[in-house]
């Protein structure tokens, strides 16, 4: 599979309320050789956020940070919503503010 055939399957099981098989899918492709895709990290963490391991959700979103990623409007919910989801809304809003910068 290549990243976006893995990015697909992510989002499709993300938004198909499948959060343990996006996260299991995301992992495979972090063991294979396929690059790693704003699209994945974004449904992976929206997956983390949906599944209650919003820790993991904010891992991935460090993960893009410290890869110089050009994160976007759609990571930032992501990460935001996988806080809001935990009832931190805390570090909600300290991801919002850091939005645009």
């Amino acid at each position: 599979l290549d990243m976006v055939a893995f990015s697909a399957a992510i989002s499709a099981c993300e938004k198909g309320d499948a959060q343990e098989k996006a996260l299991q899918l995301f992992s495979e492709m972090e063991h294979s050789n396929v690059e790693l895709g704003i699209v994945a990290f974004s449904a992976a963490i929206s997956a983390s956020g949906k599944s209650a391991a919003w820790e993991q959700g904010l891992h991935f979103f460090s993960a893009m940070m410290q890869r110089k990623m050009e994160l976007d409007r759609i990571s930032f919910n992501a990460a935001i919503s996988a806080c809001e989801s935990a009832g931190k809304w805390e570090k909600a809003l300290q991801l919002y503010s850091t939005m645009g910068r």
